[in-house]
């Protein structure tokens, strides 16, 4: 055991992900849920020993004997199963959210949330002493509680807010208010142990539990079946996209960026935020990788929550980031009574960056929205197509302008290379959609794209770097120009974009792992390597046309997924370690582009001249890495 374990914290791969897209939990495995905000993602937590393991709550069912243990998500769904192996014997630990299912399409809020965790406990073999330990605290461990128990469980009140646990043991409750039980387990044995969110006090709640487990794992069963991906990489493929589902939130559409806060990018340093929010920019590419798989309804519920929120927004500038209910304001405060993850202070909740310029954001989601009408064919909605024209005379309205860029950096704006290659994508998209559409005159908006495409290739380049920089006019390296082939701005086999994936291989890499940037960013402390970059360089190595040589940087990222095969948003190059908000939709998106990049290369070589979004899901829809379903 390590030092940090015996503090009583687990490294973040030593958790999985259950989910019934409304909020969801991590579970160690140790058998410890130690994080959970309820009713929604973010939502206050009622569990958060991940954040202080002195002072957080936790749910844990474990063997109260030493043992070794084996861990999966049982086949294609969000229910994990844990075998538990000790001396006298074996059992399994089966838990999930259980969801019912509303529609026969993904459209709307599909996803009814029953708002409890199920967690069985089955004998496989011989005799083994489980110990069960429940300790809630609302509120990140701020509000008073009180427990008791009673006949079929035990009951924790604070305020409003009701946890019920029903549990056909035994239960005590000890002087830290925790509530502790130890039953034996034989071969053939099963014992049920259900916690509900605001469950009645007056009567512990029943439920038919098996009927609840088949039915929410026919409900992620058909979901899996429903992607449409059969390419390389097909297991990682689809699990990142089951984990994209369980981090949407379903009532609106929206998705969260991770359903974590305040785990950080260096253990010890400061760069810990709130990811319990819905980015703009991280939707849209999300919805993005989804489209590509197959499942469009998911993409039109995004659209629908982007027009609701646009009609709020019109009398100021759209927003970064919302609430996944739309809400503007994100105060960000710290909650100093946690340590933070192994000392890592501050515990942030809000975010500050909502009030951030990032100017990429339009290009984000016109890009995903001319995928949308291309794969589905549909026309464009009068609503949306309002929308979509708005963002693209915005561009053309603030692209000359300097923003904080894709990394939100809270240092003083510049002009970001990125940024100003997401306004050219901005307008080429609109002017593509406009295209289609009839009494839209489309001519403001190339003319200004071309402009922007003028000054990327006159400004963002560094003759002497060899490479497109991070800003105008600088000469420091960026990891989100690997982005460029990737939009359609030039094509991978360019010299400039080679040169510039060359350099950054060169200065930006560390073990194979690529850094975002090594300048000053205004804020104190190091990060590790950002995951979703070393999925970009692994896309531009494919689309170059050098496959294996993708294929090993691709499967060298991917060596250091959990075993459950989630991602957080960093790797720590030397010891492998994964830091940040975990799991990280970011990251998961990027491995099923990178895949499907790699499956295009297979089929069709180099990318020889620049491709926008729906001309390249073209490419992969004929290189057979996507089956004719749906």
């Amino acid at each position: 055991m390590g030092s940090e374990e015996g503090r009583g914290y687990r490294p973040i791969r030593d958790y999985a992900l259950i989910g019934d897209a409304h909020t969801a939990a991590l579970v160690s495995t140790d058998g410890s849920i130690d994080w959970l905000c309820w009713p929604r993602f973010d939502s206050p937590a009622v569990l958060c020993r991940l954040l202080d393991a002195r002072r957080g709550g936790w749910f844990q069912i474990r063997p109260a004997r030493d043992f070794k243990v084996k861990r999966e998500y049982d086949g294609p769904t969000a229910v994990l199963a844990t075998t538990f192996e000790t001396e006298g014997g074996r059992f399994r630990l089966t838990d999930f959210m259980p969801v019912e299912r509303l529609t026969e399409s993904h459209r709307g809020e599909d996803i009814a949330a029953v708002q409890c965790v199920h967690r069985l406990v089955e004998g496989l073999g011989g005799s083994v002493e489980v110990e069960l330990t429940f300790r809630p605290t609302f509120d990140f461990a701020l509000a008073p509680c009180d427990i008791q128990t009673r006949e079929g469980g035990a009951v924790a009140r604070s305020g409003k807010e009701c946890l019920v646990l029903s549990c056909p043991l035994p239960l005590e409750v000890d002087e830290e208010g925790v509530v502790r039980a130890r039953f034996r387990v034989r071969e053939g044995e099963r014992v049920w142990v259900t916690l509900y969110y605001n469950g009645s006090p007056a009567a512990l709640p029943r439920t038919d539990c098996d009927a609840e487990l088949e039915r929410t794992r026919r409900y992620w069963d058909k979901w899996w079946c429903d992607c449409r991906y059969e390419g390389p990489y097909r297991d990682l493929v689809r699990r990142s996209a089951l984990t994209l589902k369980l981090l949407t939130y379903e009532p609106t559409g929206a998705l969260v960026a991770a359903p974590t806060t305040s785990l950080p990018e260096k253990i010890g340093g400061l760069r810990n935020w709130d990811y319990r929010y819905t980015w703009l920019r991280d939707s849209a590419l999300t919805l993005y990788a989804l489209q590509l798989l197959g499942y469009e309804e998911e993409a039109a519920d995004f659209f629908g929550w982007l027009d609701r929120l646009c009609i709020t927004c019109r009398d100021h500038q759209l927003q970064i980031m919302y609430t996944i209910d739309g809400k503007s304001e994100l105060p960000e405060r710290e909650l100093t009574h946690l340590e933070g993850y192994r000392g890592s202070r501050p515990v942030r909740v809000g975010n500050a960056a909502f009030g951030q310029k990032q100017l990429d954001v339009y290009g984000e989601v016109l890009d995903a929205a001319h995928l949308y009408h291309e794969r589905t064919r549909r026309p464009v909605r009068a609503e949306w197509w309002d929308e979509l024209s708005f963002m693209a005379d915005e561009t053309v309205r603030r692209w000359r302008e300097p923003d904080h860029g894709i990394w939100e950096v809270r240092g003083e704006k510049r002009h970001f290379l990125h940024s100003k290659l997401m306004c050219w994508v901005a307008l080429d998209r609109a002017v593509r959609l406009a295209a289609d559409l009839d009494g839209h005159d489309p001519a403001p908006w190339a003319k200004t794209r071309d402009e922007i495409r003028r000054a990327i290739l006159e400004e963002g380049y560094d003759e002497k770097v060899g490479a497109f920089t991070q800003s105008f006019g600088g000469s420091a390296l960026d990891a989100s120009a690997l982005v460029i082939p990737l939009t359609g701005f030039l094509p991978a086999t360019d010299p400039r974009v080679l040169s510039t994936a060359e350099r950054i291989r060169e200065r930006l890499t560390s073990h194979g792992l690529v850094y975002r940037y090594l300048t000053d960013d205004g804020l104190p402390d190091g990060e590790a390597t950002f995951a979703m970059c070393s999925f970009w360089l692994a896309e531009n190595v494919a689309l170059q046309g050098r496959v294996e040589e993708a294929r090993e940087l691709f499967e060298r990222v991917t060596s250091y997924a959990s075993d459950t095969g989630l991602f957080a948003e960093e790797i720590e190059p030397s010891s492998g370690e994964l830091l940040g908000n975990y799991p990280q939709g970011f990251t998961h998106l990027a491995l099923i582009r990178a895949a499907l990049h790699i499956a295009k290369a297979e089929a069709h070589g180099p990318e020889e001249h620049a491709e926008n979004s729906a001309e390249r899901a073209g490419k992969l829809q004929g290189s057979g890495s996507l089956s004719n379903r749906g």
